[in-house]
């Protein structure tokens, strides 16, 4: 499926990178001469300086761009994802950081990709979130969404949490571990594939559940279906941390239950032309090159 031409692109950049400052300002006159109108995140403006171009909210980004570019890296592009993950505005990735997996176009060939993004030439592809709670005494103290991966993890205890694992209502097991976690098919090959989790093609409707240093040789990670609702409690006397995404944490005492499920979100990633999944693994994962034939 490719994408309409856009009229209104928003900039969101990492800040206090001189080398993103840089992009973003020539990104935003490269679209500006094209004839769209430039919308340039105001945290981002504020720390890149983007003159000419009028800083905007995420709310405002979210109602009125038609794309917003994330120049950075993976880490960038997490947390703005999950900020516009309501509006449902596609997301296009410059890679100015290390491995970039949801990061598509190269800094080098910026202009290049933006020639083929204004020509329609970008294909769409959904993406599911997860949406998490932490629950206290039938309260809800936390809610987050993300588009990686949920995690439980023993915090700075350094010491292993205890806690049971049920999905969609049926208990599983009781596991001592250093936690667990919970990932989308996007954040398969994140925390989780560390973990020796699975990787998980972003086609399938799936949630890996693995865990983190289990007590024990037999907790495996495990895949179940989008459809179904995960649940953690942690046991006495154990506190725990929760994580989204690695960037918004939440303190968990015993007793608390963490409930993650596929959320109604979804967000939409637009690829170069000739994108392949296959080839992006191979290329940040250092698998082996295509034999040759004949």
């Amino acid at each position: 499926m490719e994408h309409a031409t856009p009229r209104i692109a928003a900039l969101v950049g990492k800040y206090q990178s001189p080398d993103v400052a840089e992009s973003l300002r020539l990104l935003a006159a490269y679209l500006r001469d094209q004839g769209l109108t430039v919308l340039v995140e105001e945290d981002t403006a504020a720390s890149v300086g983007a003159p000419g171009f009028p800083p905007a909210s995420f709310e405002r980004i979210g109602n009125d761009a038609d794309l917003a570019i994330i120049v950075g890296g993976d880490g960038t592009f997490l947390s703005a994802a999950r900020r516009l993950a309501p509006y449902r505005v596609p997301l296009v990735g410059v890679n100015q950081g290390r491995l970039g997996f949801m990061t598509d176009v190269a800094r080098e060939h910026m202009l290049d990709g933006m020639e083929d993004l204004l020509a329609g030439r970008f294909v769409r592809e959904e993406r599911i979130l997860l949406e998490a709670e932490v629950r206290r005494g039938g309260e809800r103290v936390q809610r987050a969404l993300a588009l990686n991966d949920v995690v439980m993890s023993k915090g700075e205890m350094g010491r292993m949490i205890e806690f049971e694992l049920h999905v969609d209502g049926e208990f599983i097991y009781v596991l001592r571990a250093d936690g667990m976690i919970m990932a989308t098919p996007t954040g398969s090959t994140a925390y989780a594939l560390s973990a020796n989790g699975p990787i998980l093609h972003p086609a399938m409707g799936a949630i890996a559940v693995v865990p983190l240093c289990p007590h024990g040789l037999s907790y495996r990670p495990i895949t179940i279906s989008d459809g179904s609702v995960v649940e953690l409690v942690l046991l006495n006397p154990h506190d725990a941390m929760v994580h989204f995404d690695g960037q918004v944490r939440c303190d968990a005492r015993a007793g608390d239950r963490l409930v993650v499920r596929r959320a109604p979100e979804t967000i939409a990633f637009l690829h170069p032309p000739g994108y392949s999944y296959f080839a992006m693994l191979r290329e940040k994962l250092h698998w082996s090159a295509i034999p040759k034939r004949g």
